[in-house]
């Protein structure tokens, strides 16, 4: 039992003490009594507070919380924002969600011919309008071809078409903002009024007709476009409203979206391109490339240097005077001593070889004290190609 004592006796003692000077100088203890309840009631607070204290530590450590979080938190928590939909840092859960997905390879070729088509369009479409057009490039990203089917915002219309060289399919979606939009620039609508956008019923003939055109000059421009690096042609296949007649690919199949904003002063709307990988593959080492060709320049001190080491480089020849052919087992019982009979003869020709190349025939005689081989054709052209490596 511990010696020390607790702040309740201290008060108790202090108060009795405070009453017996109080009686011996005949006061009527009235401020004693004051004092100590005050004492008690400090003592009653601060042991509340701890009280508190500890339940709030119990609490925070616990499953539960009675701090609700705002749509900003649970946004940020989950990764998805509305205000920043075309961000390229994923967080969160999005991040989990989206690390199944198929990466962008880096092709900076396509890159160089979307800015290209960029340009190319912008162009194009204000001669076909006959207004003022802008066209920039939102965004290049890797998707796979089911995921961008179900996000395509309806209605829309899903131009396929065909890329004759590749022997493939591709796929341009204009959406209803940009249909309206070119409606009402090309039928002769007032400036700075928003285009009617009716909901629930299909496109129009004369719609559809319009949209056709401006689908027409869009791929044209990209025939232009892709036109340094190959030559494609791009071919409307049909025109589609309904995103499940317009499947070019497989689901699960990886595909480059392109987004294009098309802007007619207040008016406007999107339009996306999309090309499976197995449409630019047949073209994939060129759009690889870090610049258009991707040669250096020639280096002449360099080939001089190398024709000259080539020229004095030494080569091992060899003489074939005859060849012929035995069983085995007679060829492994040969003994020193042993004599083998060829079919040449003094005038017979030798073949003159370097490895497995042959080069020319001659005749074999003596110079001196030394034998000799004289050259009698030249050494073939397809010998040469075979020992420069055919390089021109």
């Amino acid at each position: 039992m511990s010696d020390e004592k607790t702040d309740e006796e201290l008060a108790a003692e202090w108060a009795a003490e405070l009453e017996a000077d109080d009686a011996a100088n005949g006061d009527d203890g009235g401020m004693g009594d004051d004092f100590a309840a005050e004492w008690e009631a400090s003592l009653a607070n601060e042991e509340e507070e701890s009280k508190s204290n500890l339940a709030s530590v119990v609490m925070g450590s616990g499953t539960t919380t009675e701090r609700i979080l705002n749509q900003d938190e649970i946004d940020s928590l989950l990764g998805f924002s509305l205000d920043d939909e075309e961000a390229d840092d994923n967080s969160g859960i999005r991040a989990i969600i989206n690390s199944a997905m198929v990466s962008y390879e880096r092709l900076p070729m396509l890159e160089v011919v979307f800015d290209r088509l960029v340009r190319l369009l912008t162009t194009s479409l204000r001669n076909f309008t006959s207004d003022n057009v802008e066209v920039s490039l939102d965004a290049i990203t890797s998707i796979r071809f089911g995921d961008y089917l179900n996000s395509i915002p309806l209605p829309a219309i899903l131009s396929v078409f065909r890329a004759k060289q590749l022997d493939n399919y591709g796929l341009l979606t204009v959406d209803s903002n940009l249909i309206y939009s070119i409606v009402d620039v090309l039928l002769g609508g007032r400036r700075g009024t928003v285009a009617m956008r009716i909901e629930g019923r299909p496109y129009t003939t004369i719609e559809r007709s319009l949209v056709t055109r401006l689908v027409e000059v869009i791929l044209q421009d990209a025939k232009q476009a892709f036109a340094p690096l190959t030559e494609v042609d791009f071919e409307l296949d049909r025109i589609e409203t309904n995103p499940r007649f317009a499947a070019i690919a497989r689901p699960a199949n990886a595909a480059i979206l392109v987004k294009l904003r098309i802007d007619m002063e207040d008016r406007g709307g999107r339009a996306e391109l999309l090309l499976p990988y197995a449409t630019l593959e047949p073209i994939r080492k060129m759009l690889l490339q870090n610049f258009m060709g991707e040669k250096f320049g020639r280096d002449n001190i360099w080939e001089g240097h190398l024709a000259s080491e080539l020229w004095a480089a030494k080569l091992e020849l060899q003489t074939v005077i005859d060849e012929m052919e035995l069983p085995l087992g007679q060829l492994l019982n040969l003994k020193e001593g042993d004599t083998l009979f060829l079919n040449a003869s003094a005038e017979s020709q030798v073949e003159l070889k370097c490895g497995d190349i042959r080069l020319t025939k001659g005749r074999v005689g003596r110079m001196g004290n030394k034998v000799a081989v004289r050259i009698e054709n030249p050494i073939s052209d397809r010998a040469r190609k075979e020992i420069l490596g055919d390089q021109k």
